[in-house]
């Protein structure tokens, strides 16, 4: 299948043109017959908010009619899926809740929603409520992908998390700043690496109220093997051919019979016991 990410501008609070912007970036993979495509983490309304009541102005429920115009260029194609960011609202009995989100989009509309649980204090994320989901896995097409956002990777327990519950892919809309170059270079390989699944992260660039992005998405496979890697600070799309029975195959035979490892099978639960309490 072919796996791609978007490194994009957003505009900041301006929920129709950032659906525009999504629209022509789905349309340009389309043509290029990707099957799975990720966003960055807050595509449709942009990060830097000041207060949750201003960011709230930039909130979508899931069921906004909005979201059609992405899901019918899936349909055209009756096999582009996309991860994109939002932020989601949601009318409860208690009261109006808002999270820094992302949708599985595809053909059948919408197939997954996940809400960022690591919140950093940092733009919108100073303003959101917590996500209240467990790490899921969506089946996409053939591919089961494993959905986190940003912050979420900095954690090694989440992606282990989808990875043993059988993710192919992970995918990581994400607001990199400069001043996180580091992460955006360095996590998306480890976590792959660890995992041995595939691992797609896909940050924006442009400045928003004092911000510069740093761009550097990528595309990583088993091993952590880089497949593509965007530059710092221009829109582009990385696409990269993988092979989904890499990353369900968890046995790596390096030299036949003498250097053989399984990370998921060597694991030894009853030696990290504080995993389940601290």
């Amino acid at each position: 299948m072919l796996l791609s990410c978007v490194q994009s501008h957003v505009d900041f609070a301006d929920v129709p043109s950032n659906f525009g912007r999504a629209a022509v970036w789905l349309r340009e993979v389309a043509a290029r017959s990707v099957d799975l495509v990720v966003m960055p983490e807050c595509m449709l309304s942009g990060y830097g908010f000041h207060s949750r009541e201003e960011a709230m102005a930039s909130a979508i429920v899931i069921g906004d009619p909005q979201w059609q115009s992405l899901i019918s260029i899936c349909q055209s194609t009756g096999t582009l899926h996309a991860v994109i960011g939002f932020l989601e609202r949601e009318d409860t009995d208690q009261g109006t809740r808002l999270y820094n989100a992302s949708a599985l989009i595809g053909p059948a509309g919408i197939l997954a929603t996940y809400r960022k649980v690591h919140l950093p204090h940092l733009g919108v994320d100073r303003f959101v409520d917590r996500g209240n989901r467990p790490y899921t896995v969506h089946q996409a097409g053939d591919a089961r992908i494993g959905l986190a956002i940003c912050y979420d990777c900095s954690f090694p327990e989440p992606i282990r998390v989808l990875g043993l519950a059988g993710a192919d892919i992970i995918a990581l809309p994400t607001n990199w700043p400069v001043a996180a170059i580091r992460t955006a270079e360095i996590v998306p390989p480890a976590r792959s690496m660890e995992n041995h699944l595939y691992f797609v992260a896909a940050n924006r660039v442009g400045e928003e109220r004092g911000f510069t992005y740093c761009g550097n998405s990528s595309i990583c496979g088993p091993d952590g093997v880089e497949l593509g890697r965007a530059g710092g600070d221009d829109e582009q799309i990385l696409i990269a051919e993988i092979d989904l029975a890499k990353a369900r195959n968890k046995r790596i035979e390096r030299t036949a019979g003498a250097h053989v490892i399984d990370r998921f099978a060597d694991r030894q639960p009853q030696f990290y016991p504080g995993l389940d309490t601290n």
